[in-house]
């Protein structure tokens, strides 16, 4: 059976053993290493590679452990998780604090987490209308496209479109 593939996103006091000793996840960021193989992690020593990217727009270095041997792309893929880690935040400590729920069987989990996915959409989904329809004074001032050239402002098959078509 292969090994399962991993991408885990390390904080930077853990312990890294290579080679040449010990250092930290942290210690190799700001030496900017950006590439550790077959190295040990931990005081259980669990071998992993890791990846280092530190883009100028972030606080903190993104240290990713990963199954692959690390690159600037595969480390990168790593983003990818971005689109539903403020769900995760707001599932956890930003909002509806599931960790701090009581329900220890999978299925009531399962129906609580549902509830709480569409709650967030609805939540979502009305700020988004609500920005569109009631712009703060700000965004009024804020330069404005073309609404008629723009394809997404307008739906398909408005009653105007049809007569310049047709004419």
């Amino acid at each position: 059976m292969p090994a399962a593939r991993h991408r885990l996103r390390l904080k930077g006091n853990l312990a890294v053993f290579d080679a040449t000793g010990r250092t930290t996840t942290g210690q190799c960021a700001r030496d900017r290493v950006y590439y550790l193989e077959d190295v040990e992690l931990t005081g259980r020593r669990a071998r992993t590679h890791i990846g280092i990217i530190h883009d100028p727009g972030h606080a903190e270095p993104w240290i990713i452990a990963m199954s692959e041997k690390p690159g600037y792309l595969r480390t990168l893929e790593y983003s990818a998780r971005w689109g539903i880690e403020p769900m995760f935040a707001d599932f956890k400590s930003r909002g509806f604090g599931i960790e701090d729920t009581q329900l220890r069987y999978a299925d009531r989990l399962d129906r609580l987490i549902l509830v709480m996915a569409l709650a967030l959409y609805v939540a979502v989904s009305t700020g988004q209308w609500d920005a569109v329809h009631h712009p703060t004074p700000s965004e009024k001032k804020a330069p404005r496209t073309n609404r008629r050239k723009s394809p997404e402002a307008e739906p398909p098959g408005l009653p105007e479109d049809s007569a310049a078509s047709s004419s």
